[in-house]
């Protein structure tokens, strides 16, 4: 999809629908393990996140670098309108995100950050209102301890595959992994289950046993 009509997608996730409805039908699908670990939280409860994945691969190092950070700045300003920096790969002993990474991402577009890591200058990442989910705080520097070896590659976090160009979808709840060759059945499909949850809901509140509610509907 064109960015254009990709900002429709990402706007449709948010408002209209929540990574467990996501979930449940990517289980349908036999796709069963898309979700980032649970560690990986929202810096605050509101916040959500849906754009295409720019995978990040970073990796350890010990002591100054001739080069600090590696191509962390590439990385960053190689991030286009409607993209989710997502960085995995270095043990966690430093922050992976901070105050200047999320002014450079939010310049240039980017609509989140997904770090398989800790962030720092939190306050600082927080007064620029840009969705940031990670494994919690560390003010400690990444400097002489990790650095970005690789960006826009296909990487794994705990398992589950990010190919770049796949859909990131993140709210209080999760962060989960959308194929791009599945993402349209997978939103339809959502959308469909979501209004049915809404349904049987009513249907409950009103007085009909879970059994019932289950056999008539087929949702729970």
């Amino acid at each position: 999809m064109p960015f254009h009509l990709d900002f429709e997608l990402f706007d449709l996730l948010k408002t209209q629908l929540y990574t467990a409805v996501v979930g449940d039908i990517l289980d349908t699908l036999g796709l069963f393990h898309q979700f980032l670990p649970p560690s990986i939280q929202p810096l605050k409860l509101e916040m959500k996140v849906a754009g295409r994945a720019m995978p990040v691969l970073m990796m350890d190092v010990y002591g100054n670098q001739k080069e600090p950070f590696g191509l962390m700045t590439q990385a960053l300003d190689a991030l286009q309108p409607g993209e989710v920096y997502i960085a995995a790969g270095a043990q966690h002993r430093s922050a992976t995100w901070g105050e200047i990474m999320t002014a450079a991402a939010k310049a240039r577009g980017a609509v989140g950050a997904v770090v398989f890591g800790y962030h720092r200058d939190t306050h600082q990442v927080l007064e620029q209102e840009f969705p940031v989910f990670s494994l919690g705080r560390f003010a400690q520097d990444s400097g002489p301890r990790m650095k970005v070896a690789d960006f826009r590659i296909p990487i794994e976090i705990d398992g589950v595959s990010i190919q770049p160009g796949d859909l990131v979808f993140g709210d209080l709840d999760g962060v989960v992994i959308i194929p791009r060759d599945v993402e349209e059945e997978v939103v339809r499909k959502a959308l469909e289950k979501s209004r049915g949850e809404k349904l049987v809901r009513k249907e409950i509140e009103k007085g009909l046993s879970c059994t019932e509610a289950f056999k008539k509907y087929g949702i729970l």
